[in-house]
């Protein structure tokens, strides 16, 4: 299992990837996540990460790698639920969800299914 704060800097760097898919982070979507994040027991912490990701305008391929990886080392978390809501809200926020931003969103959630199942039918646990 990683630290918390590892999965607060996960649960930052999947929404900026999400946010910045179509190609720039607008005023709406930065909105939207301090709203979200206001009272999210996490949220001062996820809200650095994503600031930290967009001042530093990581790549999109490399941060979202990193952070699937922190979320499958992690294994299941009830917050997943909570973290793919906001990256919906997010991708909704401007001019609603894109192709790329629900890529993003879509692959994220299909590949922790995949490796959780196969983590459990591996080592017997199914």
């Amino acid at each position: 299992m990683v630290t918390e704060t590892r999965l607060h800097d996960a649960f930052g760097e999947l929404i900026y990837c999400v946010a910045i898919a179509d190609g720039l982070i607008d005023e709406q979507e930065s909105e939207k996540l301090k709203e979200l994040l206001q009272d999210h027991p996490w949220g001062a912490a996820v809200q650095w990460s994503f600031d930290y990701e967009k001042k530093k305008q990581h790549s999109i391929k490399d941060t979202y790698a990193k952070a699937l990886d922190t979320l499958k080392e992690n294994g299941p978390h009830p917050e997943y639920a909570s973290l793919v809501s906001i990256m919906e809200q997010i991708a909704e926020a401007s001019n609603g969800v894109d192709r790329t931003e629900g890529r993003v969103i879509t692959n994220m959630q299909q590949s922790l299914r995949s490796h959780f199942i196969n983590y459990l039918n591996d080592n017997k646990l199914l």
